[in-house]
């Protein structure tokens, strides 16, 4: 009996350690399809809601988070004070939000930008999901979808969850962060070596 209990409990072991099974990760049910981290991130030509036009390479040498949305879409709707919280903790950084709307009409969106705070410059798809070049680009079949790409364009996360692009960006800028102090010179003061 004891031999089976310890063997049920390592067996549970996997399941208490990671939270959840994997059919249970919104990713591995819905992210499947989102372009993989390491390919080069399509670019795209669309208009803000003032008419203003953008593209992705115009944020070259920042990090972007790009997320594919729409106001009509509940998940979307209750991704947003997370992306609010995100931006004004990357304030300082040189992160930028970059989001696409795939609502059915440009005016929908403004009364909802007009309601909501939302972050970064916004975009509309006139599109919409299901006929957007951009949407297929970039392996899009649900939303919320968002990528967190590097400064040179590169892709480096895909995912449906937003606080999993906050998780990579917090690696990144601290990988960086640490790279930096090790290139700063050596300082010699009464004996003592400092960075």
């Amino acid at each position: 009996m004891k031999r089976y209990l310890l063997l049920l409990a390592f067996a549970l072991v996997p399941f208490f350690a990671f939270g959840q099974n994997a059919e249970d990760d919104p990713d591995v049910l819905y992210a499947k399809t989102l372009l993989p981290a390491g390919r080069q991130a399509p670019d795209f030509l669309l208009k803000d809601l003032n008419g203003k036009q953008w593209s992705l390479t115009d944020f070259r040498g920042d990090y972007v988070i790009l997320a594919f949305w729409a106001s009509w879409c509940p998940d979307c709707r209750a991704e947003i004070p997370e992306l609010r919280r995100m931006a004004e903790k990357y304030e300082e950084k040189n992160v930028r939000f970059l989001c696409v709307s795939f609502d059915r009409s440009l005016e929908k969106l403004k009364e909802f930008a007009a309601e909501e705070p939302l972050v970064g410059v916004q975009l509309f798809d006139p599109a919409g999901k299901k006929d957007s070049k951009i949407s297929a680009s970039y392996g899009v079949q649900w939303i919320p979808s968002l990528f967190l790409v590097a400064p040179d364009g590169r892709i480096l996360k895909g995912t449906v969850v937003a606080s999993r692009i906050e998780e990579a960006l917090d690696k990144v800028l601290d990988f960086e962060s640490k790279a930096q102090l090790k290139k700063r010179p050596k300082v010699e003061r009464a004996g003592q070596v400092l960075r």
